[in-house]
């Protein structure tokens, strides 16, 4: 099932994870990492990297780095020869993400500026809003300028999203040059009492000279702490070989792939940090100005390796749920007082952190898709609130006719609605057996949506 949104299953890494699981079952059964077996399965390795439209050369480094500590390696009794093969493999290829996660950097000095480049359609705009609500929801007072003065509408669509986040955007007169725009900001921030002025520059090919220039005027009047280029993760190697152009033009400080929820074999992500020797501080997972996520080389290895990422997960939940009304909820699982109205509270909270594709791929030994459904979930969802508040708390008052109401009010039959409430019935059971768990911040809420 694709998903927009999920990470693995169909879209990003999706070939690659299976190819290199394939590559993994090669070394079953084998008593030790010898020289032909390791061959055997680096090939199949290097096949699904180079399939994944990583950088030939990265392909063959990463390859002889595995290979050289692989063969000749005893295998560890409590493990097998495929696991040993993963465990060198996902240290590789952590290596080659850029090793330690480099995340945005918070200066001392204020206002600071955050410059952001790439070229024409990477997402520029977009992420520069996307950062500005990742700034606020830090506490950052971040203001947006409006420095793309070639592309028409670019301040307009600037200042509809600064709008909607509440945020500040200084445009400029008409016809002002950039240089002036993004000092003009600066001194806005600083009156104003912003700490972060992002600057949205207008998209330029890396060939083209006099933009080029444009740039390094930008950057000498504004003394940017970070500049960011936005890749387009869809475009693979080509975005690889503009991030090189970028870094010994301008000298980036780091990268940020957008589209890396869409139909990409992930290449560029392998590929950047090695080619151009830069880390990628963000990855844009999605359409909503929520979905930026900081990039952690560990985490992204272990994704591409199937083997989840709990802690962006425990993360996403931290973020999504509310303190109190955790609070309450494990209070009502301990007295087994769970209602449809706190489940369909639950239902939406766990919309907040993704789709359900992306939150499986998460989990360690799951394959995404493999344990939710989306539309189940949808429809679970439309049943839920199809009901009065009323009968969300006392699902009991739900004769026949009150059924037929719900179903047609969600589009559904009045068989989806009973599974639903005899699924409902059959985890308040289970809760009133495992009410404690409740005291771990867990409950199964999986069932309803798993058909």
């Amino acid at each position: 099932m694709s998903v927009p949104g999920s990470w693995v299953d169909e879209t990003m890494f999706e070939q690659l994870s299976t190819r290199l699981q394939s590559a993994f079952a090669l070394l079953t059964g084998r008593g030790k990492l010898s020289e032909s077996n390791i061959d055997d399965a680096l090939r199949e390795v290097r096949r699904a990297l180079l399939e994944a439209d990583v950088n030939f050369k990265v392909a063959r480094t990463f390859i002889d780095g595995v290979r050289a500590r692989a063969v000749g390696q005893e295998v560890l009794r409590s493990v097998t020869p495929g696991q040993q093969i993963v465990k060198i493999v996902h240290e590789e290829l952590v290596t080659l993400l850029g090793g330690q996660a480099k995340p945005y950097r918070f200066p001392s000095a204020v206002p600071a500026v955050t410059m952001v480049v790439g070229l024409q359609g990477s997402g520029k705009t977009t992420f520069c809003a996307k950062l500005a609500a990742y700034l606020k929801k830090r506490g950052k007072r971040p203001l947006l300028a409006a420095a793309d003065t070639y592309r028409p509408a670019a301040q307009d669509q600037l200042a509809t999203l600064g709008r909607g986040l509440g945020v500040p955007v200084h445009l400029g007169r008409p016809g002002e040059d950039p240089v002036a725009i993004t000092a003009g900001a600066i001194e806005v921030a600083r009156n104003s009492g912003c700490d972060v002025v992002i600057l949205d520059t207008a998209g330029r090919l890396h060939v083209d000279e006099p933009m080029m220039e444009e740039l390094d005027r930008i950057r000498a009047a504004t003394s940017p702490h970070e500049i960011l280029l936005v890749l387009d993760s869809m475009t693979g190697q080509d975005a690889v070989n503009v991030a090189a152009e970028f870094a010994r033009r301008l000298d980036f400080t780091g990268a940020v792939l957008t589209k890396l929820d869409g139909d990409t074999r992930g290449g560029a992500a392998v590929s950047l940090a090695a080619v151009t020797g830069k880390p990628i501080t963000f990855v844009g997972t999605g359409e909503k100005l929520d979905a930026l996520e900081t990039f952690h080389p560990e985490r992204m290895a272990s994704r591409i390796l199937g083997m989840g990422d709990v802690v962006t997960l425990v993360e996403r939940a931290q973020e999504a749920t509310d303190l109190a009304q955790a609070t309450r909820l494990e209070e009502k699982l301990r007295k087994q007082t769970f209602t449809l109205e706190d489940f369909r509270e639950q239902l939406q909270a766990l919309k907040k952190m993704g789709s359900l594709d992306q939150l499986v791929a998460m989990i360690p030994g799951v394959k995404a898709g493999a344990a939710l459904d989306e539309k189940a979930m949808v429809r679970t969802e439309a049943i839920l609130d199809s009901m009065t508040p009323a009968e969300r708390r006392d699902p009991r008052t739900i004769d026949g006719s009150r059924r037929k109401r719900i179903a047609s009010g969600s589009g559904t039959t009045v068989q989806d609605v009973n599974r639903m409430l005899r699924e409902f019935e059959a985890m308040k059971l289970m809760m009133k057996r495992f009410g404690k768990l409740g005291k771990h911040g867990t409950f199964p809420m999986v069932s309803p949506f798993g058909r």
